[in-house]
């Protein structure tokens, strides 16, 4: 399909969302997450595809956070909508089966945070700025926010940045464990598409079985989450990646994974 707040683009097994909003700072309206949404639909069906990154336009903001212009005047049942739409789009990101990298240039505020928060990996440019503001807006985080902040930093610190508002840069969110590493902002997507390119080497089977075993892991209790990794390992056994992987290892070669 079209897009019109969005750039779509797929490089071999790596794809590439771009929010394409720079005149607003790329915040996410209603049209923009209708438009993200679906464009994680159409990478999903692309078998070919393994990882995707995710950035926005311009130098200025990844995503600067929801727009506000829209949401001044909503209603309580819009403003219901407008969240669960928000939610319902990073929750595509966060249980996809593709590998999904925020490369962060920029402002990461807000809904920004929270779209972050949703990849599986994050790198930040030395100039990014990140947090949750809402509180300064009168409301608080509605993208998720409150949930899966406390769940990355730990509950004492999400509180004091929900609860203060301020924003933190980019050796404060790698310090806290918000984002995976800090980049000089001219090395950003070269950064990312390396760490994409080395994750597409891997059986996209794996790949996919870590990240549901760390997301349905984190939210059960341990002993049912250790018996989820053992019945996922039993699983790989059963596939032909498995039996290349081991097979390359021991003729010392490098292994070609198909994906079965």
């Amino acid at each position: 399909m079209a897009y019109k707040n969005l750039i779509l683009e797929k490089k071999d097994s790596i794809g590439f969302i771009k929010i394409n909003r720079p005149q607003a700072l790329n915040a996410l309206n209603k049209d923009t997450l209708n438009e993200l949404s679906k464009a994680v639909d159409e990478l999903d069906k692309d078998s070919k595809l393994k990882v995707v990154i995710l950035t926005g336009v311009g130098d200025k903001a990844f995503i600067a956070g929801a727009d506000i212009k829209q949401m001044a005047d909503l209603t309580s049942l819009e403003a219901k909508e407008f969240s669960k739409l928000g939610h319902d789009t990073l929750n595509k990101i966060e249980y996809s089966r593709l590998i999904f990298i925020a490369a962060i240039n920029g402002y990461a505020l807000g809904g920004g945070c929270e779209t972050l928060m949703a990849c599986d990996i994050a790198i930040a440019a030395k100039s990014a700025k990140i947090g949750q503001p809402e509180i300064n807006l009168g409301v608080h985080p509605g993208f998720g926010g409150t949930q899966r902040l406390p769940r990355l930093v730990g509950r004492m610190k999400a509180k004091e940045l929900m609860l203060t508002g301020r924003n933190i840069d980019a050796n404060e969110a790698y310090e806290m464990g918000l984002v995976n590493m800090v980049v000089d902002d001219d090395k950003l997507m070269e950064t990312a598409e390396k760490i994409a390119g080395k994750i597409s080497s891997k059986s996209g089977i794996q790949t996919n079985f870590v990240k549901e075993l760390v997301n349905k892991g984190a939210d059960i209790d341990l002993n049912s989450a250790l018996s989820l990794e053992i019945s996922y390992f039993a699983s790989s056994f059963s596939t032909r990646d498995q039996k290349e992987g081991m097979k390359a290892f021991i003729e010392k070669r490098k292994p070609e994974f198909k994906g079965k």
